[in-house]
Protein backbone atom coordinates (compact mmCIF):
# COMPACT_ATOMS: atom_id res chain seq x y z
CA UNK A 1 0.00 0.00 0.00
CA UNK A 2 1.19 3.54 -0.81
CA UNK A 3 1.68 5.66 2.31
CA UNK A 4 0.76 9.28 1.50
CA UNK A 5 2.35 11.67 3.97
CA UNK A 6 0.89 15.04 3.06
CA UNK A 7 -0.57 17.02 0.22
CA UNK A 8 2.16 19.07 -1.48
CA UNK A 9 0.86 21.27 -4.33
CA UNK A 10 -1.73 21.69 -7.04
CA UNK A 11 -0.93 22.68 -10.63
CA UNK A 12 -3.57 24.40 -12.80
CA UNK A 13 -3.49 25.31 -16.46
CA UNK A 14 -4.81 28.73 -17.50
CA UNK A 15 -5.12 30.80 -20.68
CA UNK A 16 -4.60 34.02 -18.70
CA UNK A 17 -1.45 33.55 -16.62
CA UNK A 18 -1.15 37.23 -15.75
CA UNK A 19 -4.75 37.40 -14.53
CA UNK A 20 -4.46 34.15 -12.54
CA UNK A 21 -1.23 35.34 -10.92
CA UNK A 22 -2.81 38.65 -9.99
CA UNK A 23 -5.75 36.80 -8.42
CA UNK A 24 -3.45 34.47 -6.46
CA UNK A 25 -1.70 37.37 -4.76
CA UNK A 26 -4.29 40.15 -4.51
CA UNK A 27 -7.39 38.03 -3.81
CA UNK A 28 -6.21 34.67 -2.42
CA UNK A 29 -3.40 36.28 -0.44
CA UNK A 30 -0.62 33.91 -1.51
CA UNK A 31 3.00 34.98 -1.89
CA UNK A 32 4.61 34.70 -5.32
CA UNK A 33 7.60 32.37 -5.00
CA UNK A 34 8.89 32.77 -8.55
CA UNK A 35 7.64 33.34 -12.04
CA UNK A 36 8.68 32.68 -15.61
CA UNK A 37 7.00 33.55 -18.88
CA UNK A 38 4.92 30.35 -18.72
CA UNK A 39 4.67 29.39 -15.01
CA UNK A 40 3.90 31.18 -11.74
CA UNK A 41 4.50 29.60 -8.31
CA UNK A 42 2.81 30.67 -5.08
CA UNK A 43 3.41 29.97 -1.40
CA UNK A 44 0.92 29.64 1.44
CA UNK A 45 3.20 28.25 4.15
CA UNK A 46 6.73 26.85 4.66
CA UNK A 47 6.64 24.75 1.49
CA UNK A 48 8.49 26.01 -1.59
CA UNK A 49 5.14 26.37 -3.33
CA UNK A 50 1.63 25.00 -2.97
CA UNK A 51 -0.12 26.45 -6.03
CA UNK A 52 1.13 26.69 -9.60
CA UNK A 53 -0.57 28.35 -12.53
CA UNK A 54 0.92 27.51 -15.92
CA UNK A 55 0.13 28.56 -19.46
CA UNK A 56 -2.03 25.71 -20.72
CA UNK A 57 -5.41 24.05 -20.89
CA UNK A 58 -7.61 25.17 -17.94
CA UNK A 59 -8.83 21.57 -17.58
CA UNK A 60 -5.25 20.35 -16.99
CA UNK A 61 -5.00 19.82 -13.22
CA UNK A 62 -2.47 17.90 -11.12
CA UNK A 63 -2.42 17.34 -7.37
CA UNK A 64 0.75 16.18 -5.59
CA UNK A 65 1.36 14.15 -2.46
CA UNK A 66 4.59 13.42 -0.57
CA UNK A 67 5.94 9.92 -0.02
CA UNK A 68 8.91 9.16 2.22
CA UNK A 69 11.83 8.29 -0.04
CA UNK A 70 13.00 6.95 -3.39
CA UNK A 71 12.32 3.34 -2.44
CA UNK A 72 8.77 4.20 -1.43
CA UNK A 73 8.33 6.06 -4.71
CA UNK A 74 9.52 3.07 -6.76
CA UNK A 75 7.21 0.76 -4.81
CA UNK A 76 4.33 3.19 -5.36
CA UNK A 77 4.94 3.20 -9.12
CA UNK A 78 4.83 -0.60 -9.13
CA UNK A 79 1.61 -0.56 -7.08
CA UNK A 80 -0.06 1.87 -9.49
CA UNK A 81 1.12 -0.10 -12.50
CA UNK A 82 -0.41 -3.17 -10.90
CA UNK A 83 -3.75 -1.36 -10.90
CA UNK A 84 -3.50 -1.02 -14.70
CA UNK A 85 -3.27 2.76 -14.43
CA UNK A 86 -0.90 4.82 -16.59
CA UNK A 87 2.20 5.81 -14.59
CA UNK A 88 5.49 7.37 -15.60
CA UNK A 89 8.58 8.82 -13.94
CA UNK A 90 9.14 12.55 -14.21
CA UNK A 91 12.04 13.76 -16.33
CA UNK A 92 14.89 15.81 -14.89
CA UNK A 93 13.40 18.97 -16.42
CA UNK A 94 9.98 18.18 -14.96
CA UNK A 95 11.52 17.59 -11.52
CA UNK A 96 13.24 20.97 -11.73
CA UNK A 97 9.94 22.61 -12.66
CA UNK A 98 8.29 21.02 -9.61
CA UNK A 99 11.26 21.65 -7.30
CA UNK A 100 11.39 18.00 -6.24
CA UNK A 101 14.11 15.34 -6.35
CA UNK A 102 11.89 12.73 -8.04
CA UNK A 103 8.26 12.14 -8.86
CA UNK A 104 5.95 9.79 -10.68
CA UNK A 105 2.78 10.91 -12.41
CA UNK A 106 -0.39 8.89 -12.88
CA UNK A 107 -4.11 9.35 -13.31
CA UNK A 108 -6.57 7.93 -10.80
CA UNK A 109 -9.49 5.79 -12.05
CA UNK A 110 -11.55 8.92 -12.85
CA UNK A 111 -8.65 10.52 -14.76
CA UNK A 112 -7.43 12.99 -12.11
CA UNK A 113 -3.76 13.84 -12.55
CA UNK A 114 -1.65 12.90 -9.51
CA UNK A 115 2.04 13.41 -8.74
CA UNK A 116 3.78 11.42 -6.00
CA UNK A 117 6.94 13.27 -5.00
CA UNK A 118 10.06 12.88 -2.88
CA UNK A 119 12.63 15.50 -1.95
CA UNK A 120 10.26 18.44 -2.33
CA UNK A 121 11.86 21.77 -1.49
CA UNK A 122 10.86 23.92 1.44
CA UNK A 123 11.11 27.68 1.15
CA UNK A 124 13.62 28.30 3.94
CA UNK A 125 12.06 31.66 4.79
CA UNK A 126 8.84 32.56 6.62
CA UNK A 127 5.66 32.92 4.56
CA UNK A 128 5.11 36.64 3.94
CA UNK A 129 1.70 37.20 2.33
CA UNK A 130 1.02 40.23 0.14
CA UNK A 131 -2.17 40.83 2.14
CA UNK A 132 -3.16 39.56 5.56
CA UNK A 133 -5.76 36.92 4.73
CA UNK A 134 -4.82 34.93 7.84
CA UNK A 135 -3.68 31.93 5.78
CA UNK A 136 -1.86 29.25 7.75
CA UNK A 137 -1.42 26.78 4.91
CA UNK A 138 -2.68 24.72 1.97
CA UNK A 139 -4.80 21.99 3.55
CA UNK A 140 -6.97 19.89 1.24
CA UNK A 141 -8.30 19.28 -2.22
CA UNK A 142 -11.68 18.36 -3.64
CA UNK A 143 -11.50 16.01 -6.62
CA UNK A 144 -14.24 15.06 -9.04
CA UNK A 145 -15.08 11.38 -9.36
CA UNK A 146 -17.06 9.62 -12.05
CA UNK A 147 -17.58 6.62 -9.74
CA UNK A 148 -17.35 7.42 -6.04
CA UNK A 149 -17.37 3.82 -4.76
CA UNK A 150 -14.64 2.77 -7.20
CA UNK A 151 -12.45 5.77 -6.41
CA UNK A 152 -12.98 5.45 -2.66
CA UNK A 153 -11.72 1.88 -2.95
CA UNK A 154 -8.65 3.07 -4.90
CA UNK A 155 -7.71 5.80 -2.44
CA UNK A 156 -8.28 3.64 0.65
CA UNK A 157 -6.98 0.26 -0.53
CA UNK A 158 -4.09 1.48 -2.69
CA UNK A 159 -3.16 4.89 -1.25
CA UNK A 160 -3.66 4.41 2.53
CA UNK A 161 -6.43 7.01 2.92
CA UNK A 162 -9.16 6.44 5.51
CA UNK A 163 -12.79 7.48 5.29
CA UNK A 164 -13.71 10.08 7.90
CA UNK A 165 -17.30 10.65 6.80
CA UNK A 166 -19.50 10.39 3.73
CA UNK A 167 -22.08 12.82 2.38
CA UNK A 168 -24.27 10.66 0.22
CA UNK A 169 -21.77 8.82 -1.99
CA UNK A 170 -19.04 11.47 -1.50
CA UNK A 171 -16.26 10.29 0.85
CA UNK A 172 -14.10 12.67 2.90
CA UNK A 173 -10.68 11.03 3.22
CA UNK A 174 -7.84 11.58 5.68
CA UNK A 175 -4.17 10.63 5.29
CA UNK A 176 -3.16 11.93 8.72
CA UNK A 177 -5.09 13.17 11.78
CA UNK A 178 -6.78 16.04 9.90
CA UNK A 179 -10.42 15.15 9.12
CA UNK A 180 -9.82 15.20 5.37
CA UNK A 181 -7.09 16.00 2.88
CA UNK A 182 -9.03 14.58 -0.11
CA UNK A 183 -12.74 14.86 -0.82
CA UNK A 184 -14.31 13.00 -3.75
CA UNK A 185 -17.43 14.55 -5.28
CA UNK A 186 -19.51 12.77 -7.94
CA UNK A 187 -19.28 14.46 -11.34
CA UNK A 188 -19.41 13.73 -15.04
CA UNK A 189 -15.70 14.43 -15.53
CA UNK A 190 -12.35 14.50 -13.74
CA UNK A 191 -10.61 17.55 -12.31
CA UNK A 192 -9.93 19.53 -9.18
CA UNK A 193 -13.28 20.56 -7.70
CA UNK A 194 -12.03 22.97 -5.02
CA UNK A 195 -8.84 24.05 -3.27
CA UNK A 196 -8.73 24.74 0.46
CA UNK A 197 -6.51 27.04 2.50
CA UNK A 198 -6.76 27.10 6.26
CA UNK A 199 -6.95 30.47 8.02
CA UNK A 200 -6.25 31.22 11.64
CA UNK A 201 -9.78 31.89 12.90
CA UNK A 202 -13.39 32.87 12.30
CA UNK A 203 -12.44 36.54 12.15
CA UNK A 204 -10.33 35.78 9.05
CA UNK A 205 -13.28 33.99 7.41
CA UNK A 206 -15.58 36.93 8.05
CA UNK A 207 -13.03 39.54 6.98
CA UNK A 208 -12.61 37.54 3.76
CA UNK A 209 -16.38 37.54 3.22
CA UNK A 210 -16.53 41.34 3.22
CA UNK A 211 -13.22 41.70 1.36
CA UNK A 212 -14.44 39.44 -1.47
CA UNK A 213 -17.85 41.09 -1.67
CA UNK A 214 -16.27 44.54 -1.98
CA UNK A 215 -14.21 43.28 -4.92
CA UNK A 216 -17.17 41.58 -6.65
CA UNK A 217 -15.69 38.10 -6.28
CA UNK A 218 -18.50 35.58 -6.59
CA UNK A 219 -19.14 33.85 -3.27
CA UNK A 220 -20.62 30.41 -3.92
CA UNK A 221 -21.12 29.04 -0.39
CA UNK A 222 -21.03 30.44 3.13
CA UNK A 223 -20.05 31.68 5.50
CA UNK A 224 -21.12 28.44 7.15
CA UNK A 225 -20.06 25.49 9.25
CA UNK A 226 -19.57 21.91 8.05
CA UNK A 227 -21.23 19.35 10.33
CA UNK A 228 -18.72 16.72 9.14
CA UNK A 229 -15.38 18.40 9.88
CA UNK A 230 -16.73 21.19 12.16
CA UNK A 231 -14.83 23.72 10.04
CA UNK A 232 -16.16 27.23 9.52
CA UNK A 233 -15.90 27.94 5.80
CA UNK A 234 -16.24 30.31 2.87
CA UNK A 235 -16.13 29.21 -0.80
CA UNK A 236 -15.59 31.61 -3.70
CA UNK A 237 -14.84 31.54 -7.40
CA UNK A 238 -11.39 31.99 -8.91
CA UNK A 239 -9.88 32.02 -12.40
CA UNK A 240 -11.25 29.53 -14.94
CA UNK A 241 -14.16 28.75 -12.62
CA UNK A 242 -11.96 27.10 -9.95
CA UNK A 243 -13.52 27.17 -6.48
CA UNK A 244 -11.35 28.23 -3.54
CA UNK A 245 -12.16 27.81 0.13
CA UNK A 246 -10.98 29.41 3.34
CA UNK A 247 -11.77 27.41 6.46
CA UNK A 248 -10.81 27.22 10.11
CA UNK A 249 -11.38 24.88 13.03
CA UNK A 250 -11.23 21.57 11.17
CA UNK A 251 -11.46 18.61 13.52
CA UNK A 252 -8.74 16.02 13.93
CA UNK A 253 -9.16 12.28 14.39
CA UNK A 254 -6.50 11.15 16.82
CA UNK A 255 -7.72 7.65 17.74
CA UNK A 256 -7.69 5.45 14.65
CA UNK A 257 -8.74 2.40 16.69
CA UNK A 258 -12.16 3.65 17.75
CA UNK A 259 -13.27 6.17 15.10
CA UNK A 260 -16.14 5.10 12.86
CA UNK A 261 -17.08 7.01 9.67
CA UNK A 262 -20.48 8.67 9.75
CA UNK A 263 -23.01 8.66 6.92
CA UNK A 264 -24.68 11.99 6.15
CA UNK A 265 -27.53 12.31 3.64
CA UNK A 266 -26.81 14.22 0.45
CA UNK A 267 -28.71 17.35 1.53
CA UNK A 268 -27.87 21.03 2.15
CA UNK A 269 -27.83 20.53 5.93
CA UNK A 270 -25.03 17.97 5.53
CA UNK A 271 -22.83 20.64 3.96
CA UNK A 272 -23.76 23.52 6.29
CA UNK A 273 -25.31 23.29 9.75
CA UNK A 274 -26.07 27.04 9.76
CA UNK A 275 -28.35 26.97 6.71
CA UNK A 276 -26.16 28.41 3.95
CA UNK A 277 -27.08 26.94 0.56
CA UNK A 278 -24.29 26.09 -1.91
CA UNK A 279 -24.12 27.46 -5.42
CA UNK A 280 -21.68 24.67 -6.34
CA UNK A 281 -22.91 21.96 -8.75
CA UNK A 282 -21.23 19.05 -6.95
CA UNK A 283 -22.73 20.15 -3.62
CA UNK A 284 -26.26 20.40 -5.05
CA UNK A 285 -26.57 16.95 -6.58
CA UNK A 286 -24.87 13.66 -5.90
Amino acid sequence: MINLHDIRYVRLGTRDLAGAARYATSILGLAEARRTEAVAYFRSDSRDHTLVYFDGDPSDHTTAFDVTDADALAAAADEIDGQNLPVRAGTRDECELRHVAQFVHFTDPSGNGIDLVVGASDAGTPFAPPRDAGITGFSHIGLRTTDAARDEAFWTRVCSARVSDRIGAAPLLRIDAVHHKIALFPSTHAGVQHINHQVAGIDDVMRAYYFLRERSVRIVFGPGRHPTSSAIFLYYEGPDGMIYEYSTGVRTIDDETTYQPRQFPFAPASFCMWGSLPDIPEFRKG
